[in-house]
């Protein structure tokens, strides 16, 4: 799916889009460090204190383990483009794909709203702002993210982007993913310190344990 847009987006706001060299890591990396930054999304934005990150090969929780739509959307991707799809019949979930030594999908699991909130309350028809985007299910529906979406360039629209944050310090820590069955044991998702905008409290491991465990194995 094509976008042609002119962007209407000030220069201080282009010029804090995350561009498509922060994506050609390893999908472990990117997950960590989006923690922080902001999802905007046409009227809407927030910080994104949630993700996941799935590896392309020999992750059984990873789409491409089992389905080759999904590896054939990484092979005529790029870095930073947008995998959209389905869970449960019930709710879409937007990734971002990574595409480094090691390809793969960031997640966006939950997000704390920070603009467009009203908006967001009539999509979800919830008033409290801490469940407005607390799972990947919920933020999709607050932003009004669907299929529509599938494929788009991430790096280039100021208004669907993600965007760096300016002189905020972030505590991240590190948890085992949940919501999945298969290879959930490893610590590769990726919470703020304390959010009471997350989906699920952290379980189990803590910011020191980011560089001892969350390496790709």
């Amino acid at each position: 799916m094509l976008f042609h847009r002119r962007s209407s987006a000030s220069p201080a706001v282009r010029s804090r889009t995350i561009r498509t060299t922060f994506f050609r890591r390893d999908p472990v990396a990117c997950a960590r460090e989006l923690v922080g930054t902001k999802l905007i999304w046409g009227k809407c934005a927030g910080k994104i204190v949630e993700t996941e990150a799935y590896l392309a090969e020999n992750d059984e929780a990873c789409h491409t383990f089992s389905r080759p739509t999904a590896r054939a959307f990484v092979g005529r991707n790029k870095a930073g483009t947008a995998y959209i799809y389905f869970s449960y019949g019930a709710h879409w979930m937007l990734n971002v794909l990574v595409k480094g030594a090691t390809n793969g999908f960031v997640l966006i699991r939950a997000v704390q709203p920070l603009r467009g909130i009203e908006l967001m309350k009539r999509r979800r028809g919830v008033h409290d702002e801490r469940r407005l985007c607390s799972g990947p299910g919920k933020l999709t529906q607050a932003f009004d993210i669907t299929d529509r979406y599938h494929e788009m360039n991430l790096c280039v629209d100021p208004r669907h982007c993600f965007a760096h944050s300016s002189g905020e310090d972030v505590d991240v820590v590190a948890d085992e993913r949940i919501g999945i069955t298969r290879s959930a044991h490893h610590p590769w998702r990726f919470t703020v310190r304390d959010s009471k905008f997350v989906s699920v409290p952290v379980r189990s491991l803590t910011r020191s344990a980011i560089d001892r465990n969350s390496s790709l194995r």
